[in-house]
This record gives C-alpha cells, structure tokens and sequence, in this order.
C-alpha cells in the first residue's frame, strides 16, 4: 500500500514530520520541571530540556470532556456546544474535522491508544468510550489490573465510588500490569511497525489514566512521598472569606470527611500516579530514540485540565482557580528550535490544533479559534495572545443545572473572573504577589481602572468564542460511552 501514500511537503523539509500527542488525565502543573513542584518526573524533565515549556498555559474548561472536545477540535466550548461529559462535538457540529482526522485526510496514520475523548474512569476503561471513529484509524483499548481487579482493595472516600471521588490504593502489581503499562507496550508496538513505514507519516495519540481517580500505582511509587513529609495547604478559612460563592461550586461534601491524615494519604497517592505516568511516558519516548524517529517526531504532553489537592479547601477540578485551571505543556522535535527553555505567554489548549497542523503543512478548518504557537517554539518570549480564557458552569436555584457560566481571563500577570457576568461575583488576582490567589481585589477603589479594562478585554474574549451564527450549538440526546460492567 506504499504507493497509495506520497511523500508530503512540510516546512521543514521534504518529508512531514510525525506527531507523538501525549496526554495525562487530572494531572496539574505541580511536577519536577515546573517551578516549586513537587512530582518526581524525570522522563517528563528531560522532554522539557530538549524543547520548551509553557509555564502559563491553560485548559478552556476544567472538566475531561468538554476540555477535550476544545482541545481536538481547536475551538472554544462555546463553539463546541459541549459543557458536560456526557457529550461529544459530533452531536453539535458533525461536520468539523477533529485534529486527528485533519491528520489522517491527508495521508497520515492516525492511531489512539487510551483515553483521548472522554471516558468514565474506570468504569469504561478497555472501551471505546466516547471516541470519535472518524479521528482514528487505529484504536486500542487496554485494560490492566486498575480496571476491575483490584477495586476491592481501594480506599474511597464513597465506598463503591471510584471515578468522581477521592480513592486510592497502593498496588502490589508491576507497571505491566497497569492499564498505563499497557498503553505504553501497545504505543511501542506500533512505534516498531511506523518505523517499518517511512514513507507514511503518523499521528499517535497516548491518552493516560493517570493520575486520574482512582490513584492506584504500583507501591514502589508511594515510596518516594512519606506521608510524614507532606505538607498540607493551610489558612483556608482565611483565604475563601473574600470569596463568591460560585468560585467554591466544585466542592463536593464528602470532602468534609477528609482527617489531615486522609489528606496526606490523597496528596501521596495522587504524586505517586503521576509518577507511575511519567515512567511510562518514558518508556515510549526511550522506544522514540531507539527507533530513530526522535529527530522526525513532534512530541506534545499535556493535560485536560488541572486538579486541586486542598488549595481553597478544593480538591479535584471544575474551578477556576490556578491549580484547576492550569495545564503542564511542553513541546519538543521539529520545529522546536529553543531548546530547555521557557515560554511566560498565557496559552491554551484550543492553540495545539493550528499549531500542529502549521507545524506539519496539514490543511485545518478555517473557523479554528487558536492561536499558532509556532513562533513561540523558535522565541519563547514571542507574547502571542496575550490571554488565555477558561470557562466553567455553575447551578443557581431556581435554574436549570448548569445555567451559571463563569469566564476566567488570565493575562501574564493577572487574573480576572467574572460570574454570570459579574450578577454572581467578580475575582480579581495579581500573581507577581500574590501567585496563589489568596487575596481577591476585586471591588478595591486603587484596582477599578484595572478592573474594568481587564472585564472589558474579558467581555471581549468571551465574544469572539462564539460561533459565526453568534450563538452555542444545540445539543442532541446525551450519550454514555459503553461500560463493561453495566452495559
């Protein structure tokens, strides 16, 4: 089938390069190669020292599903129709073309290992859950001992509740035996058979369970974390007095159930998933090199979104707060000509699509709403944008779930949040002294001129996420994604 495959022009020679797309589940910005974090990743570091890292770079919705969609199709929510894990972009734009299938129209091998879109995790891990055929070529669905064996043995905070809650459980099993292990043995499998196949370029896209809930590892990662050394975030009643209620909307009441014993227990699971993650990301980008396909290959990793381990009394995601908010991205290989350094601009998921198709010479949809980072790659200082939006539902009594939107404009210093257009409270955050968002000025008479300029360019963005009609798609029928255990 060689022949039905030419070779392709890019911008950095006569062969298109190759995209290896690396995402974590949950996994926020607290890692080795970032400044002050605390999860040991080697492999995840070395990545960083042969490309750049973008240390404010931000999801457009704090929740799996509707930041994925975002994300492969290069448009904001508001463009996607899509607020809710239950959905997918092809119940409200079924014509756009995903960032995969831009791929694979144009000759390249377009495979998925893992979760890209969404899943229920566990529960649908080994399944399809909600993919989108049309993206991929190759699917694989592995499953390990995480996915059913071992929940007997896991600690929740919800007994027999797994996916939505904190849970967790230091596994006797080995890396192979863990559905990330898998994913990494299937990735390298096809790395082998791509290698065969020089004259087709490929799209591979690695999507990790971890560190999702439930935060099962092998044990010899929990090692590395003694709970005794943990160090539990403090002066929450302090920080949240100043704050609307919709900004704390993500808290969950079983979290009041959290002893600071639990609390070091959960910081020490979630660090050691992330780093049972990282050692598999390793594994594929030794096979990577070992290969020769390093020097032909874009290597992405990121994340959905952020997750919060007690900032603001919160755990988990959907605030948008920074820890929620804020994703790991680095980028490496052709293209990518500033080496170990860092790039400050605010950033989005929604900017990978034009990015990578750029990057590649692959035709993408005209009604993409990111930007290219491109330049960035060459000068990280290159200032781009200049912000970067993230949005996030709210329910109001009286409404219907989900009514209350809440738009968060985050600029190289500032952070401006407006809920239900400021009718539900106003945020506002300086991270040169105040990076942990502990001190909202919002409504202070020496910060109104800055205030109303940032809601202006905030009311501004928000606009521009629309689609050409001016208005959100209409959803169909929701749809669950099939589940091994209640199908």
């Amino acid at each position: 089938m060689g022949h039905l495959f030419p070779q392709m022009e890019s911008a950095f020679g006569a062969t298109r390069p190759n995209v290896l797309f690396i995402m974590a589940d949950d996994l926020n910005a607290d890692m080795d190669c970032y400044p002050g974090g605390k999860a040991q990743t080697p492999h995840l570091d070395r990545l960083a020292a042969r490309g750049v890292r973008f240390d404010r770079a931000y999801c457009q919705f704090p929740l799996c599903g509707p930041s994925r969609n975002s994300m492969l199709c290069g448009l904001y929510p508001n463009a996607t129709g899509i607020m809710r894990n239950s959905q997918i972009f092809r119940q409200t734009i079924p014509s756009h073309h995903s960032l995969p299938q831009a791929f694979r129209l144009e000759g390249y091998v377009s495979a998925r290992v893992g979760k890209l879109y969404h899943y229920n995790v566990p529960k649908s891990v080994g399944t399809n859950g909600h993919d989108d055929p049309a993206s991929w070529e190759i699917e694989t669905n592995p499953a390990g001992c995480d996915r059913l064996e071992e929940e007997p043995f896991i600690f929740s905070l919800k007994p027999g509740q797994f996916g939505g809650t904190l849970s967790w459980y230091a596994s006797p099993q080995p890396d192979e035996k863990h559905t990330d292990g898998m994913l990494a043995e299937d990735a390298i499998w096809l790395l082998e058979r791509f290698a065969k196949r020089p004259d087709r370029p490929f799209f591979l896209a690695l999507g990790f369970y971890r560190p999702h809930t439930p935060y099962v590892a092998p044990k010899s990662y929990f090692g590395a974390y003694p709970t005794a050394s943990i160090r539990l975030v403090e002066g929450v009643q302090e920080d949240i007095q100043d704050l609307p209620a919709m900004a704390l909307g993500s808290h969950k009441a079983e979290h009041d159930l959290l002893t600071d014993p639990l609390r070091r227990e959960a910081i020490q699971a979630y660090r050691a998933s992330v780093s049972f993650m990282d050692a598999q990301v390793g594994r594929v980008l030794q096979a990577l090199e070992r290969l020769g396909l390093s020097e032909e290959t874009i290597v992405v990793f990121t994340s959905d979104h952020g997750y919060h381990l007690g900032e603001h009394g919160l755990w988990q995601k959907m605030s948008l707060f920074e820890e929620s908010a804020r994703v790991p991205l680095i980028m490496a290989g052709p293209g990518v000509s500033a080496h170990g350094e860092v790039a400050p601009a605010p950033v989005g998921l929604v900017d990978l699509y034009p990015t990578l198709t750029a990057l590649c010479g692959v035709q993408a949809p005209a009604d993409l709403q990111g930007q290219n980072l491109a330049l960035m790659l060459k000068n990280p200082q290159a200032k781009g944008r200049g912000y970067a939006l993230t949005q996030v539902t709210r329910t109001r009594k009286g409404l219907q779930p989900n009514r209350v939107m809440g738009y968060s404009l985050r600029t190289e210093r500032w952070r401006l949040t407006l809920w239900d257009d400021q009718r539900e409270g106003v945020e506002l955050y300086d991270h040169s002294a105040d990076p942990a968002e502990q001190h909202n000025l919002a409504g202070k008479a020496m910060w109104k001129d800055l205030q109303d300029e940032l809601m202006q360019k905030l009311r501004t963005a928000v606009r521009q996420t629309l689609p050409a009609s001016g208005s959100v798609p209409t959803l169909r029928q929701p749809i669950w994604p099939p589940n091994l255990t209640h199908p």
